[in-house]
């Protein structure tokens, strides 16, 4: 695969989701370790415990990324177990306290950091879609004072059975709602593995001018670029010539062997 090329000669910027990718290691090394993998930007799912960590956790936190010298490209809001299957706060009314306490931290991260993305995970049924877009408008007003861009993804439901936002128009919906309340500052995140599993068109979705940031891995089963169906070249030079401004995010699983130097192979062809 020639993306390497494509990324050197137009520009694309790639990071790693040290979410998925590094998890052998603390997760506070896992910035240094994208580093020395040749990354130069991560991005995390929350990464604590609880939706209100201590300062010193979230000091720790931003020493990692300042000592590794690399920018956190995108963060998620608190979105609950993910491992239990839990998919955001964003729609849940019994969790609507918790969400909103998150808010200031998860865009004081975004401030101190120069972190222009906030992933907001939609929730699981049963929603409650008048409060969803009353978070997202918060969310967005904190979001902007920090210069970030609150995003909205799709999910496949074959994974993800409860979420409702299962196409790139449902997404469209929301968005356009928040934007109708006068929160501009809330855009897509293209995740294409999802997309892809759903079967949308991945080069019409891409030229969709809600599209802030995009996560990438093949389908089927989440692995890198060139291990299943997708047509990461003809995408990457999709966005290439687009003059795709953002990041795209590595969100696909490593190989057995976890993440090692094969893990990011296809970056060279």
């Amino acid at each position: 695969m020639a993306d390497y090329w494509v990324m050197q000669t137009f520009g694309l910027k790639f990071d790693v989701n040290c979410s998925i990718l590094f998890t052998g290691l603390p997760l506070l090394e896992r910035p240094a370790a994208a580093k020395a993998a040749g990354f130069d930007a991560v991005e995390f799912w929350w990464p604590f415990a609880g939706p209100v960590p201590a300062d010193a956790e979230v000091d720790a936190f931003i020493a990692a990324l300042n000592d590794a010298g690399v920018r956190l490209a995108g963060l998620n809001f608190a979105a609950g177990d993910m491992a239990a299957g839990d998919r955001g706060w964003v729609s849940d009314p019994a969790k609507t306290a918790e969400f909103r306490d998150n808010i200031e931290v998860c865009t004081g991260i975004a401030g101190r950091t120069g972190c222009t993305v906030l992933n907001a995970l939609y929730g699981n049924e049963p929603c409650d879609g008048d409060l969803a877009v009353e978070n997202l408008v918060m969310a967005a007003r904190s979001a902007a004072r920090a210069g970030a861009t609150v995003v909205l993804e799709a999910l496949n439901s074959a994974e993800n059975p409860r979420y409702p936002i299962t196409s790139s128009r449902a997404a469209a919906e929301v968005i356009d709602a928040v934007r109708g309340q006068g929160a501009s500052n809330v855009g897509f995140l293209a995740d294409l593995y999802h997309l892809g599993m759903m079967g949308e068109d991945l080069p019409r979705v891409l030229t969709s001018p809600y599209v802030t940031h995009i996560q990438i891995a093949d389908v089927p089963g989440r692995g890198a670029p060139g291990t299943g169906t997708v047509d990461f070249e003809a995408l990457f030079s999709q966005l290439a010539a687009q003059g795709y401004p953002g990041w795209v995010g590595c969100e696909y699983r490593p190989n057995g062997a976890g993440t090692t130097a094969k893990t990011f192979a296809w970056r060279e062809g």
